[in-house]
């Protein structure tokens, strides 16, 4: 089953606090590519921001998209699971 609970966090983006509401699948895609990265959720997070056009939880959702449809979730502990009806 898919939680698709929002869960807010705290991240520091440019040096400012900021809070980003995502459901908890996206939350745990951001923590795998990160740790694969070598990178903090927060840098992660402020790479994304540096080159967003939109809203940031906008853009983090597109940029975990991104990254199944390119094939990182099998290298980095993602998967997919589409709708099962």
């Amino acid at each position: 089953m898919i939680d698709g609970r929002m869960t807010k966090r705290s991240v520091t983006v440019a040096g400012h606090r900021t809070s980003i509401t995502l459901e908890a699948p996206f939350w745990e895609a951001l923590k795998a590519l990160a740790r694969a990265r070598g990178q903090s959720v927060n840098a992660l997070v402020a790479a994304v921001d540096r080159e967003r056009r939109g809203s940031l939880s906008g853009a983090l959702r597109v940029f975990v998209l991104e990254a199944v449809q390119e094939g990182h979730h099998a290298d980095h502990g993602l998967s997919f699971r589409p709708d099962r009806h």
